[in-house]
């Protein structure tokens, strides 16, 4: 049987021990990740060689092969918080009502209302009130709110420290000399907002780094007839590297997600024999239904090379 390949694989990561990503709990052997979007996916396998040379022109005489690694290399199309604290190694944070996650926001808005006495020259504003789309943060060991005028898009005030906060609504006072606010006045406010739904914090830090799992891969083999085989690759032990480009750009092709995994020698789930870098199944039917083949295999049939089953004799 002789096969060609031109198909992505789907991955899943299954947990080598218990784990918690986020607000979630994975146990050993247990579907952590599903990795369905993959724009390529490789393993590769390199041997270290070395040679005893000698005689006339030191030519090679012996060969020894050794310090085999396996690699398995796939790139993502899309990639989630899950994915992201599994690639890095970096804390998953959902928020939630006990742990609240303060997030940043530049809002511009004409929502404000000023309270004057006076005209002309005599003109006073004694205080400025401004209405957000959010509750702000009003913390309580340092300012975290600020309020710049703008004209024609642009900054044109140092920022302005709100003197009161209550609920949407911050207030500006006139000890800070707020004149130059007028009624419906552009403004640029920067402030913080807490969410307990809706909102993921991924925090990398310097001791926190990718963990092992079981790698099982699925894809598609095609035979000189045209007919797709299922196959799948197998990494009873892959530790994750935690190395990672997050790139940004306007233009140009979206950016990728590449997670390579180094294969350690481990018990696959069904045969705990013998240890191994890594198994590739290939389900060589010959357009035969899989489950009739487990049938007659199990009656003592096999499956040749060419993906026959057969029956030798006694």
């Amino acid at each position: 049987m002789k096969f060609g390949v031109r198909e992505i694989c789907d991955v899943v990561l299954k947990a080598k021990a218990a784990q918690k990503i986020g607000n979630k709990m994975f146990y050993k052997d247990e579907p952590v990740i599903y990795f369905d979007t993959l724009k390529t996916s490789s393993m590769e396998s390199a041997t270290n060689t070395v040679y005893a040379q000698g005689g006339s022109g030191n030519a090679r005489l012996v060969a020894w092969e050794g310090e085999r690694t396996v690699t398995f290399t796939m790139e993502d199309a899309l990639i989630s918080p899950a994915g992201f604290s599994i690639l890095s190694g970096a804390g998953l944070i959902e928020a939630s009502e006990d742990e609240k996650i303060k997030v940043h926001v530049t809002e511009r808005t004409d929502e404000v209302e000023v309270t004057e006495t006076g005209s002309g020259a005599e003109r006073v504003v004694t205080d400025v009130k401004i209405t957000l789309n959010n509750i702000p943060y009003d913390a309580e060991d340092g300012n975290y709110i600020y309020v710049m005028l703008l004209e024609n898009g642009e900054v044109v005030s140092e920022p302005y420290i709100p003197a009161k906060v209550e609920d949407k609504v911050i207030t500006l006072s006139n000890a800070d000399d707020v004149n130059k606010f007028t009624k419906g006045c552009v403004v640029l406010v920067d402030y913080y907002t807490e969410k307990a739904t809706g909102a993921t914090q991924i925090d990398i830090t310097a001791d926190k780094f990718g963990g092992n799992y079981y790698l099982e891969a699925s894809t598609l083999f095609r035979d000189q007839n045209g007919v797709d085989m299922p196959a799948e690759f197998i990494i009873p032990n892959c530790k994750i590297q935690s190395n990672f480009t997050f790139t940004m750009a306007a233009s140009g092709d979206p950016s990728t997600f590449t997670f390579t995994m180094d294969a350690f020698q481990d018990y696959t789930r069904f045969n705990k024999t013998k240890k191994v870098f890594a198994a590739i199944q290939m389900i060589t039917t010959s357009g035969t239904n899989t489950e009739a083949v487990r049938d007659m295999t199990a009656s003592k049939g096999v499956i040749n090379e060419l993906g026959e089953v057969v029956f030798p004799q006694a």
